[in-house]
């Protein structure tokens, strides 16, 4: 198989040494990362304007569009280049913004340095519990995503693995 195809697919390995390389899971993780990324992405995109009046340095606003734009670069990042950084990237964007709904959902810490006081104690705004479910889900197959998309130890290459 050439290098190319083998970036290009997932390498999952099970006990005793074994490794199945397999496209569709691959394709499968990735798609379903970038979806989820891409939910989480058009929530706050549409939201970032209600949020604009809520401001100290920065308006809640920015911070949703800057969000946006993270979230959906990270889910191209995942479609077009399936690397264990990608993965990375993947995560962290999703955990920040899942904890960030979590934490300004049930906790009152007001206003931070340059962030706003984003406390809201419901889920009544649109589309915030379905970018809440989308995040969670997003931090679940961007950690899948890691670990299928793992580079093979150097004495694993060395047997052919």
């Amino acid at each position: 198989m050439p290098d190319r195809d083998r970036a290009n697919t997932a390498t999952v390995r099970f006990r005793r040494g074994v490794v199945t390389r397999s496209p569709i899971t691959s394709w499968a993780l990735r798609l379903a990362t970038a979806a989820a990324l891409a939910i989480s992405a058009a929530v706050h995109a549409s939201n970032a304007a209600t949020y604009d009046q809520v401001q100290a340095t920065l308006t809640q606003g920015e911070l949703f569009r800057v969000e946006a734009a993270l979230a959906s670069a990270a889910a191209l990042l995942v479609l077009i280049r399936p690397r264990p950084s990608s993965w990375i990237v993947a995560l962290l964007v999703a955990a920040s913004a899942l904890g960030a709904v979590l934490l300004y959902r049930y906790v009152d810490i007001g206003s931070l340095g340059p962030l706003p006081d984003m406390y809201e104690n419901t889920w009544q705004v649109p589309g915030k519990l379905l970018s809440a479910y989308a995040e969670g889900a997003a931090v679940v197959l961007a950690g899948l995503g890691l670990l299928v998309h793992r580079r093979p130890h150097a004495s694993a290459r060395k047997r052919g693995g």
